[in-house]
């Protein structure tokens, strides 16, 4: 990742767990179709002995309140730019990955375009289908670049 000299270690790991974190919420909601904050909170709850969780699901929460508040904007997007994909067509993963990482892009200025896109391919490459990481690097790329061309 090319901007681990601006972010310490340690936050920038917790950044990593964050998203993961955002991403896990948002897709299990999807499936459930309950709130992704009341998932975090169950998860937060559950791990909250453990070491730098404040930070982990401090961002985790505004990723999931992002993609909330911003959930028709985020899902125009992805549908406009998807190109023969509606989104009900999308895995499930990573239809909640696009959605976390498009928050960040649109929404999130201290995250730089491409540390987000290459966030999103990364889990998309780890837990995803063989094409997912190649698909969301695409998606991604041609809406962050519509939004610096204007």
């Amino acid at each position: 990742m090319t901007t681990s000299a601006a972010l310490p270690t340690n936050q920038l790991s917790a950044r990593t767990k964050a998203r993961k974190r955002a991403v896990d919420a948002v897709f299990a909601a999807d499936l459930r179709k309950i709130s992704p904050l009341t998932l975090l909170d169950d998860v937060s709850e559950l791990t909250a002995d453990r070491q730098n969780q404040e930070a982990i699901f401090g961002y985790a929460r505004e990723i999931v309140n992002g993609v909330i508040q911003n959930h028709d904007e985020i899902d125009d997007l992805l549908d406009t730019y998807s190109q023969g994909w509606a989104l009900d067509r999308m895995p499930n993963l990573d239809r909640a990955i696009l959605r976390c990482a498009l928050w960040e892009i649109l929404h999130n200025d201290d995250v730089p375009d491409a540390v987000a896109i290459n966030e999103a391919v990364e889990l998309a490459k780890e837990f995803s289908t063989d094409d997912s990481g190649a698909f969301i690097n695409g998606l991604l790329s041609r809406i962050s670049a519509t939004k610096t061309a204007k």
